[in-house]
């Protein structure tokens, strides 16, 4: 079992004796109160005490100390563990404090986060300040640490040098070791990965996978590595298959992959009955995903297809807090257990009218209340992108004989350019666009033609991508000079260019990646963009995941990588990526 991150002192641990022992008033009393009792997997009747962060007992009696006590009569409400969601990718626009803030409104109060933007774009000595720091919040952070960064980037063995990769482990806040993108490599021979998987297991921590349409021999040869759990289930079959085997399972509805209800659904008639090796992820989704809530809606599914109850609230909760042997702090309602709880109306509405987290409330009667949970992100080295270079018209000479067509959103294939890309402008009569993905810091560039993308966006420019390298697009090479002026200028950014105007830009000021604004904000600059290039001929749902794929080596079949365009299947290096 990994060691706690969450300890109380000797001191608290005494007060807390002196209000069971009625020497001492709890600070709020929920007075007969329905709860889940996950242990006994009831719906029971109690009063529950609480002092400060943490519950300190349930059960019929009331305290006999009342000084300065909170007393709320939950004679009608339904008492819940705080929602946890599970796989969150929390640099995705916004940033980890802006969606905890946002997203607690409705109850997901615990957030297991990759640290892959950290690892790329952050001081490696300060993105372990910072999640020390982020436990001062009033929200649960843990994290996982990765051993590949789905991409081909040059001298990755400076990210992952081996005495970082363990300083990551050995964290109190790192729950487990993936998302093993790079499995492929493991099964190719990789013994470095096998040996931080070791290295992993060795300290009692969990291994997540990410195995999307792997084969029943695959899975086997995974679990044989060690790993625990994953979350790329697509059919009610991988959920299946994936039981069988041992793997606690993801179902996920997120906003490229919303396949919640038909996962459910289709276990049903597989027979399931049993969900404890079950939890929900929304799996990093893009802000608009989340402008009614998080986990609350993928609880609120599974009661609309008739999953039980208790069951329900078990995947948002307590079978997490489980499976990452954290029910001794979180996830459940009982004595010892941190004060993170939800407040409903009644069992068949998730949404909750209050929300405690860590004893503090962050809701109450629907009224969001006001707290501390500022972050000064220039401590970390989370500021505005500083690009010292400009672009020049030479930079957007466009020649490679192959390009990349967009299947879907995500999916990118091979193609042969026929069209003439030597021009300084390209027709809106067809959907092929320049593409440049240009190093941070001047030094290298890949350029081809993406097919797909769009008929009419003349000049795009973004530091939002995998490597927070530059991504350029557009039909017009002016236009896409003025975009990315603009997003240097802001200091990073998305930026839309077009006839001679900048007609949208959205500030990423934490080093170009995401936004230091709140998630409401946020969420409205994303309709606006993604309205934007649907109206100039983006034909997909969700041009954010594009942005951030189109690196990504874990997805087939090609990918723009500082190494070059890359093919993923053969793991070669087709066009190697230029100097400046």
């Amino acid at each position: 079992m990994p060691e706690q991150k969450f300890q109380w002192k000797n001191s608290q641990i005494r007060k807390q004796i002196e209000v069971l022992t009625n020497d001492l008033a709890p600070t709020v009393v929920l007075k007969d109160a329905t709860y889940l009792n996950s242990y006994l997997r009831q719906w029971m009747k109690a009063n529950l005490w609480i002092y400060e962060d943490r519950i300190v007992y349930v059960g019929d009696n009331l305290p006999e100390q009342t000084s300065d006590m909170e007393i709320i009569d939950c004679a009608s409400k339904v008492i819940v563990p705080g929602y946890i969601e599970p796989h969150a990718h929390p640099f995705h626009l916004y940033n980890p404090q802006s969606l905890a803030k946002y997203v607690s409104q409705t109850g997901t109060t615990t957030f297991i986060g990759d640290n892959l933007f950290l690892l790329l774009q952050s001081n490696k000595k300060k993105a372990l300040t910072f999640i020390d720091d982020m436990e001062k919040l009033p929200y649960h952070f843990y994290w996982w640490a990765r051993f590949d960064l789905q991409t081909e980037v040059h001298s990755e063995e400076k990210v992952f040098s081996h005495d970082f990769v363990r300083k990551w482990l050995e964290h109190k806040a790192v729950l487990q070791g993936g998302e093993l993108t790079g499995w492929p490599k493991l099964a190719d021979g990789d013994d470095w990965i096998l040996y931080w998987l070791q290295e992993t297991k060795r300290k009692g921590k969990r291994l997540e996978g990410h195995f999307p349409g792997a084969s029943e021999r695959t899975l086997m040869k995974m679990k044989l590595f060690g790993i625990d759990s994953d979350h790329e289930s697509m059919t009610g079959k991988d959920v299946m298959n994936r039981l069988k085997m041992g793997y606690t399972t993801a179902l996920r509805q997120s906003s490229i992959r919303p396949d919640l209800e038909k996962l459910i659904k289709e276990v049903q008639d597989a027979g399931l009955k049993v969900y404890d090796h079950l939890y929900f992820t929304t799996d990093g989704s893009t802000p608009m995903f989340y402008e009614n809530g998080m986990i609350n809606k993928c609880i609120d599914i599974a009661l609309d297809c008739n999953v039980p109850a208790i069951d329900a609230y078990h995947m948002a909760s307590f079978n997490i807090a489980r499976y990452y042997q954290l029910e001794d702090r979180i996830g459940v309602i009982a004595p010892g257990r941190v004060a993170t709880l939800n407040i409903l109306e009644n069992i068949d509405n998730p949404d909750p009218l209050s929300v405690m987290s860590k004893g503090k409330w962050l809701v109450k009667n629907k009224e969001v209340q006001r707290f501390k949970d500022d972050v000064d992100w220039g401590q970390y080295g989370l500021e505005p992108a500083e690009i010292t270079w400009d672009l020049q018209i030479d930079d957007l000479q466009f020649s490679m004989p192959m390009g990349m067509k967009m299947r879907n959103a995500v999916i990118m294939e091979p193609y042969s350019v026929t069209i003439d890309s030597s021009s300084n402008d390209l027709s809106e009569h067809h959907d092929e666009s320049f593409l440049a993905l240009i190093d941070r810091n001047g030094e290298w560039r890949v350029n081809t033609v993406i097919k797909g993308f769009s008929k009419k966006v003349q000049g795009f420019a973004s530091t939002y991508s995998t490597t927070g390298d530059i991504i350029v697009i557009g039909k017009n090479k002016k236009e896409m000079l003025a975009a990315f002026t603009k997003m240097k200028e802001i200091g990073g950014g998305i930026v839309l260019a077009e006839n001679d105007r900048i007609i949208f830009e959205m500030p990423l000021l934490l080093n170009g990646g995401a936004s230091n604004e709140a998630l409401e904000k946020v969420i409205t600059k994303q309709k606006e963009l993604s309205l934007m290039l649907k109206e100039r001929g983006y034909p997909f749902d969700d041009p954010i995941y594009s942005l951030l794929f189109l690196s990504a080596t874990h997805l087939p079949y090609i990918r723009i990588t500082p190494r070059g365009i890359f093919d993923v299947m053969k793991k070669t290096v087709l066009f190697p990526s230029i100097m400046r």
